[in-house]
């Protein structure tokens, strides 16, 4: 791997071939039915869903007979009989109910546990090994994660079950009302010319030929529902991220009085939603003509087909009733196509989202099992544990080189600041000593992933509680009250020490020189062997600055410390500097020149002085 130079790679993962939409239907069923974790709750629902829609097909069969022994004790004028029939039909009305209300019961429960399973495999896959960064770099990976995990796993799901136990109903409806059909419709004789013929079962032609016709002509006015759909899903998910957006970063459209400028935007976003609505509710419109007509004609169809064996006196009324209500179970099974087509397109549009986003992710995977860089984990030969670089070339995802032939080696407890210009890749290399940067080749030997610790210049604070913010990535609870209100005061922000419990928006209450001494707080805690630095000291003041340095001397003397940055006074807290050094064929990495000691005595502050003691003794006890 480390002998081809990223202009002769591909860029990212090799595309994966495109499904088909069943392939794609495929996987995400197999996620579901084929965990063990999941199995026995999947087929539990699903045997439930298909054992009560039997049930409901056996109730509407014997509502058949019903309907054919209430309309002959009314032709009849059978007052015992009409009232008796009165009485089935609430036994029916009833066992209807049950039957309905349990099995809506079983469908909610298999749809809201398969998007439970769906939603948490493709979150856990997202975020594990730094998928979810990777994806930012990757090309043509899917667009609006969040929506898909979130919204488009819950339609894909919702609907499937929808609309495979509706087509499960029809296909059983079908099989049983087509012999009812069949049976009650007799020969139809029709003659021509000096021919006579007769049309066996012609009732359940007659039915196939109205279905069929329904049928072709949905699929040739909704036909372009599907992509319309999926357009109409990517506008919705570029809107609701560009409104995300101005959210987050509401500060600075505020301080820049960028406001107009963001309508302007919004309102273009919002007007591609608009287009594409309209353009659906115009098919929508379209197919409303055909299934309003089509709807209402299938009450009548049947009894002017059938009128006329009623007037020959071949069947009675009775049977002309329960001829008419199996026609319409025949046509409404056969016609299940027409009726959920503009639902069968948005159900496409959703499937084929959370499959494009699956696919992202197995390239991303695929990324990480072929990258390029060799990333070695662990200590060398001799039993030493360093960083080291050996002819490393680190590139962007389209090929362009960043850093060139990289050669180094840093020692545990080894304090290393790492300069150079903007755009030198020195974030870049951080990246991949993460293991979150695969573009390029050579290696990097690194520590176990568990010893070493990241701060970039913002710190990421997650939702929650203080404690939890402070304590992150670890449990809450890992740290007692006492440690972490000492490494609070030592950082110069005690005055969050009885806050702990509380919960905020942290990221917004602290401003951003107190997020960074959080993170100072939490590095703290954590004591790692390993800490890379990457501007966090940032925002903080030259005092604040020097005070968290320290930390390095005193507290967290034993850790080795990589840091970048451009602030003045940072070299006197390192042993030695490494500079990427501009190059057009990409920047090069030198060992510039060995830190000279400090030649000036830096005062702690109050605040920071007061904690000082406190944590020394508080972690000595830990």
């Amino acid at each position: 791997m480390s002998g081809t130079s990223p202009e002769d790679q591909s860029v990212g993962a090799p595309a994966p071939p495109r499904r088909g939409f069943f392939a794609q239907f495929w996987r995400i069923i197999r996620i579901y039915y084929g965990r063990p974790g999941d199995r026995i709750r999947a087929w539990g629902y699903t045997l439930s869903v298909v054992g009560l829609t039997l049930l409901q097909i056996l109730v509407e069969l014997r509502f058949n007979t019903w309907n054919r022994d209430f309309f002959d004790a009314l032709e009849a004028r059978d007052r015992a009989a009409f009232y008796g029939q009165l009485w089935t039909l609430l036994l029916l009305l009833f066992a209807a109910m049950v039957s309905a209300v349990a099995q809506l019961w079983a469908k909610q429960m298999l749809s809201l546990d398969w998007r439970r399973s769906l939603v948490w495999d493709l979150q856990s896959r997202w975020l594990k090994a730094g998928t979810h960064y990777q994806l930012n770099f990757m090309p043509d990976a899917a667009d609006n994660p969040d929506q898909r995990i979130s919204e488009n796993t819950r339609w894909a799901t919702a609907m499937a079950v929808d609309l495979l136990v509706g087509l499960l109903g029809s296909i059983l409806t079908l099989a049983t009302f087509l012999g009812v059909l069949w049976t009650l419709s007799g020969p139809l004789h029709i003659a021509l010319a000096s021919s006579e013929f007769e049309v066996p079962g012609y009732m359940v032609w007659a039915a196939l030929a109205y279905a069929t016709m329904g049928s072709l002509l949905t699929f040739l006015l909704g036909g372009p529902m599907v992509s319309i759909n999926m357009r109409r899903n990517q506008a919705e998910g570029d809107h609701r991220f560009a409104l995300i957006r101005i959210r987050e970063n509401s500060e600075g459209v505020a301080l820049i009085r960028g406001e107009p400028d963001e309508d302007r935007g919004l309102r273009a976003a919002f007007g591609r939603v608009m287009a594409v609505m309209n353009e659906l509710y115009g098919r929508e419109r379209a197919l409303m003509y055909l299934t309003s007509a089509y709807g209402m004609a299938a009450g009548v169809v049947p009894i002017i087909v059938a009128s006329p064996r009623y007037f020959a006196g071949a069947i009675t009324l009775g049977v002309l009733m329960q001829i008419t209500q199996a026609f319409l179970q025949v046509t409404r099974s056969l016609n299940w196509f027409v009726d959920k087509y503009p639902l069968l397109a948005d159900w496409r549009s959703h499937i084929e989202r959370v499959a494009a986003l699956e696919d992202s992710i197995e390239a991303a995977e695929s990324l990480e099992a072929d990258q390029t860089i060799n990333l070695v984990v662990g200590p060398t030969e001799d039993g030493r544990e360093v960083l080291a670089f050996k002819d490393l070339q680190v590139g962007h995802a389209d090929g362009n080189v960043v850093i060139q032939d990289a050669n180094a080696e840093i020692a545990a407890g080894e304090k290393v600041l790492l300069v150079g210009e903007s755009g030198t890749g020195k974030s870049t290399l951080f990246r991949a000593i993460a293991g979150l940067w695969p573009w390029g080749s050579g290696e990097i030997r690194t520590p176990a992933p568990e010893r070493m610790f990241f701060m970039p210049q913002r710190p990421y604070i997650p939702l929650g509680s203080l404690r939890a913010a402070l304590a992150y990535p670890a449990a809450p609870r890992k740290f007692p009250d006492a440690a972490m209100r000492a490494a609070l005061e030592r950082c110069a922000i005690g005055e969050f020490g009885a806050r702990l419990d509380e919960e905020e928006r942290w990221d917004r209450v602290m401003s951003l020189g107190e997020q960074q001494r959080l993170a100072f707080a939490r590095l703290l805690l954590h004591r790692p062997a390993w800490v890379f630095l990457d501007e966090a000291t940032a925002a903080l003041d030259e005092e604040n600055q020097d005070s968290m340095m320290r930390l390095f001397r005193e507290e967290l003397a034993d850790s080795a410390l990589v840091s970048i940055g451009h602030r003045p006074g940072l070299d006197v807290y390192h042993d030695r500097t490494l500079t990427l050094m501009r190059a057009p064929d990409g920047a090069r990495l030198e060992v510039r020149r060995k830190a000279q000691p400090a030649k000036r005595k830096v005062r702690a502050g109050p605040l920071v002085a007061a904690g000082q003691g406190a944590l020394r003794r508080m972690m000595r006890r830990g």
